[in-house]
């Protein structure tokens, strides 16, 4: 059995091809999808603003460690090509970066080692 990861994957886009219909919904609920909704999570946390130009997905993924980023990242961009197409959202090409949380270095702000004054 393979080794399992944490990765947190931003997935960002452009919309295109939105209906009136999906430009009238997206912009009902842009309150709910500002900066203060930028989170992490497995289901996803989509943010966007009025102008309904850009917008970002993030996402908790578990894969294996063996797979990598890149796995984590396609995973992600299936699930928002998957929400988006449920929800009637076009969009154009989707970009991912993804962090491996299992791997990363944590700085400590005021942290002293042992030497140091």
């Amino acid at each position: 059995m393979s080794t399992q990861h944490t990765y947190r994957v931003i997935v960002r886009g452009t919309w295109e091809r939105l209906t009136d219909v999906a430009r009238e919904r997206l912009l009902a609920e842009v309150e709910q999808h500002g900066l203060a909704a930028m989170q992490f999570s497995e289901e996803g946390s989509l943010t966007y603003d009025r102008v309904l130009k850009h917008f970002s997905f993030r996402y908790v993924v578990v894969s294996d460690a063996e797979d990598g980023e890149e796995m984590a990242g396609a995973i992600a961009e299936d699930r928002v090509e998957t929400e988006l197409r449920e929800r009637g959202y076009g969009h154009g090409e989707l970009r991912s970066t993804a962090t491996d949380m299992d791997t990363m270095k944590i700085n400590y702000k005021g942290r002293r080692t042992s030497g140091t004054a």
